[in-house]
């Protein structure tokens, strides 16, 4: 696969990921599909395609009827490997207004919607200076309001790195008022001002730089049956499978996974995995935001 785009500039090797794309998951392409989503030249979408059929003769046939390439029994990918999740999160990203339909490499987008979540309101200028920072390896002072504190309190942070927690953004960042490394939730950062140089060096975060691995199984209480569509959802290998996350998320990944709690809090049906290692993984593990 690297050997064909040897020589491929960007924008020619983006294209023929497209073709690829279509003919994977939509069965056929043509040159119109190029032209309107790349607006490009009726002349270059005629040498994508010569271009694609030249390095993957055996993947698409011409289908005079059709007025197009279809997908041939044969197709191997040569730019793209196949994602179900990639192109879920494509239909996702569509669904949210992330994403415009007219950007979309999928032609004909099938009903899509997911649950509303309460969005949390993060300011461009704001978000623009913590990523500065990080770039420049610098420390900048903040007003943030925490809910440990019934006002907001300028501080200064030496932000690394940012954390989603599945419905928030954090800043992980040495505070010097603390003296520890913690997170900030972004929406909560009101104002920033002065920069200076960073406190401390991002690898004397080990919260950051350890990871925890989970083990997580069907909840025993299941039925067999039960247990295999639970093993299928999560791709288990014999009633198991392992999760692997930063000890500075292993807070908010228990309690987003619903397994911060006694499993025999909820009904099995409703908490469908547990946590096999339990023991030796730290249940205690501190809130990490920001105080």
């Amino acid at each position: 696969m690297d050997q064909d785009r040897t020589n491929l500039r960007w924008g020619v090797e983006r294209r023929l990921e497209f073709i690829e794309f279509r003919l994977f998951w939509e069965g056929h392409v043509n040159r119109s599909d190029l032209i309107d989503l790349f607006g490009i030249s009726v002349q270059q979408a005629s040498t994508d395609l010569n271009r694609y059929l030249g390095i993957a003769p055996d993947n698409m046939v011409y289908d005079k009827s059709a007025k197009a390439y279809v997908r041939s029994p044969d197709f191997a990918p040569k730019f793209l490997q196949p994602d179900a999740d990639r192109y879920l999160s494509h239909l996702r990203s569509v669904s949210e207004g992330i994403l415009d339909a007219s950007e979309s490499w999928i032609s004909q987008l099938p009903s899509v919607d997911s649950t509303s979540v309460l969005t949390r309101t993060v300011n461009a200028k704001i978000l623009r200076a913590v990523v500065a920072s990080i770039r420049r390896h610098e420390a900048v002072e903040v007003f943030y309001q925490s809910l440990s504190h019934p006002e907001p309190r300028w501080r200064w942070i030496s932000p690394h790195a940012f954390a989603y927690d599945g419905f928030r953004w954090h800043l992980r960042a040495f505070c010097k008022n603390d003296g520890a490394f913690k997170d900030f939730v972004l929406s909560r950062i009101l104002e920033t001002r002065g920069v200076q140089a960073r406190d401390m060096e991002p690898e004397a975060d080990t919260d950051w730089q350890e990871y925890v691995v989970l083990e997580i199984g069907p909840h025993p209480a299941l039925s067999d049956t039960q247990k295999s569509a639970i093993g299928l959802d999560y791709g288990m290998i014999n009633e198991r499978t392992q999760v692997k996350v930063r000890r500075a998320l292993l807070y908010y990944t228990l309690k987003r996974l619903g397994l911060d709690t006694d499993p025999s809090a909820r009904r099995p049906q409703d908490q469908q995995i547990v946590l096999l290692n339990r023991d030796s993984v730290e249940l205690a593990a501190r809130n990490p935001e920001g105080g």
